[in-house]
């Protein structure tokens, strides 16, 4: 442990900090505001050793965060010069300083000299991608104080919780970008139609996904799925029910198509004990016609150009239930101004969470004026409730001509 008249490196390198910021912002915890995985620890931590404050601490270029605090102390976000952790980020140890107002290097500091009137202090380094120190758990106290091996122990112990916590959050980031580049990166060109199509996760990742491509002989092939689960689990299942449905559905109709996927997955999906609901279709652009086959989704809303809407007739079970199960296909015909709506449930959640929010998605789908102002207004809708029960997913076909 250093002590208090041991110097400490001055600066950082260019490059060292260069780094050091890059993983700080891959972690994307600071624009989120208080968290109560973050909040327990702190809480845990000011009881624990007795102090006036404990904190988890993020230093960024010019300032010193709390991300979170718990004690009858305040402490205030302030200017990084003048921070105790951004002496704790520039060694790998807990930095411990019994009494601040010995210290000639911390002596000075506003907290110090005045409120909230720091003596104590004891931080352990919090580490980003790349092993860049970015922050610290630490400890302050109005008196000074003894801080012995085993307390020392203790406090990076419950650092090493804090750091279990930054860790899978830059997991699950990397996850939420492997998963968003899994998403169609282009709208198809289909002459007489406008096709868009949306997925927003209730968390970092989801179990949802929508999919579209041009088949050999020029019709659209669409796909939307509802892994059951949220989170990482239903994501890895995501991405697998993915592969498959692209690679069994080229050729086939869209009930040959779940027949096989369904077959392909039945054993996987039989043993993570998940169930998929999935809507498969063809889009005939020629004739207007739309085949599909629907495994227990049931979520598809037909909105003609006179303003009628219903619901396409859905049926069979999802994937997962039945190694021997098959769907047959159903078609129904677009005309112009007829709008298909294929969406999970989550899209019910935004609502009443009831059936009866179809007459509510009907009606803004008789407002919009083309398939992106469509997906737009329930993306805007979805972003706005902020914290969503579940995975919200839309593909909207709007036949114009």
């Amino acid at each position: 442990m250093p002590t208090a008249t041991e110097p400490r490196p001055a600066v950082l390198t260019a490059v060292d900090e260069a780094a050091r910021l890059r993983a700080l912002e891959m972690l994307d915890v600071l624009r989120k505001g208080p968290e109560e995985r973050f909040d327990r620890i702190t809480r845990m931590a000011q009881q624990l050793f007795g102090v006036s404050a404990a904190a988890v601490t993020l230093v960024t270029d010019r300032v010193q965060v709390h991300k979170s605090q718990h004690g009858p102390m305040a402490l205030g976000d302030g200017p990084r010069e003048t921070a105790f952790c951004d002496h704790t980020i520039r060694d790998s140890e807990t930095l411990v300083v019994e009494d601040a107002t010995v210290d000639e290097r911390f002596a000075h500091y506003p907290s110090v000299v005045g409120s909230p009137h720091i003596r104590f202090y004891a931080g352990h380094p919090l580490v980003g991608t790349g092993g860049h120190r970015v922050g610290a758990l630490c400890l302050v106290d109005e008196n000074p104080r003894s801080f012995g091996e085993a307390e020392q122990a203790l406090l990076a112990e419950l650092a090493s919780w804090v750091q279990r916590e930054l860790d899978r959050t830059a997991e699950l980031d990397s996850a939420a970008r492997v998963q968003q580049a899994l998403l169609p990166r282009c709208v198809p060109e289909v002459a007489g139609y406008e096709v868009a199509g949306m997925c927003l996760p209730a968390g970092s990742v989801g179990g949802d996904f929508f999919d579209w491509y041009h088949a050999a002989d020029g019709q659209l092939v669409l796909t939307l799925a509802d892994v059951m689960g949220k989170g990482l689990p239903a994501s890895i299942i995501m991405a697998t029910v993915r592969a498959v449905m692209r690679s069994t559905t080229r050729h086939a109709d869209p009930g040959q198509a779940l027949t096989q996927a369904a077959l392909t997955l039945h054993e996987d999906l039989e043993r993570t004990g998940r169930m998929v609901t999935l809507c498969h279709a063809r889009l005939d652009p020629e004739r207007g016609d739309l085949h599909y086959a629907d495994a227990g989704h049931g979520l598809m809303l037909l909105v003609r150009a006179d303003g009628s809407a219903h619901r396409p007739r859905g049926g069979g079970l999802p994937l997962g239930v039945l190694a021997d199960q098959t769907w047959t296909e159903e078609v129904v015909h677009l005309g112009p101004g007829d709008t298909a709506l294929a969406f999970s449930d989550g899209l019910l959640d935004l609502y009443d969470g009831t059936m009866d929010s179809l007459d509510q998605i009907a009606e803004v789908v008789r407002d919009c004026v083309d398939a992106t102002h469509l997906v737009d207004r329930f993306t805007v809708l979805a972003r706005r409730l902020g914290v969503r029960v579940d995975d919200v997913t839309v593909v909207a076909i709007r036949r114009t001509a």
